[in-house]
């Protein structure tokens, strides 16, 4: 298993963000969400093009906690289909992993 990794996931209002990303700080889900403002979208959605504003998280945590994190999306997360994708962190300064650590006990 992957030590640490890094999450993403896009809602579609910052008031939606701020409030799910306290939510899983709260819950030691995350050690940590960037809530990154005005990310323009393009995908494909019931067979059409779409082109929004969303807004972008950025997590932190352990791998170990990617089930737990990914039934608190499915249960939070107003979307029908929550993006949510992990990438493993293969370094980082020795000081905020072992932050990360800590923020998670």
């Amino acid at each position: 298993m992957i030590e640490h990794i890094v999450a993403l996931s896009t809602l579609g209002s910052e008031e939606e963000a701020v409030r799910l990303a306290k939510t899983l700080v709260e819950r030691r889900l995350v050690a940590c969400v960037n809530v990154l403002p005005n990310v323009r979208s393009f995908y494909r959605w019931d067979g059409c093009l779409t082109d929004d504003q969303e807004v972008l998280l950025i997590m932190k945590t352990r791998g170990e906690r990617w089930e737990a994190l990914s039934a608190a999306i499915e249960e939070l997360h107003p979307y029908d289909v929550p993006e949510l994708i992990s990438l493993p962190l293969h370094g980082g300064s020795t000081s905020y992993l072992s932050w990360i650590d800590a923020s998670l006990r």
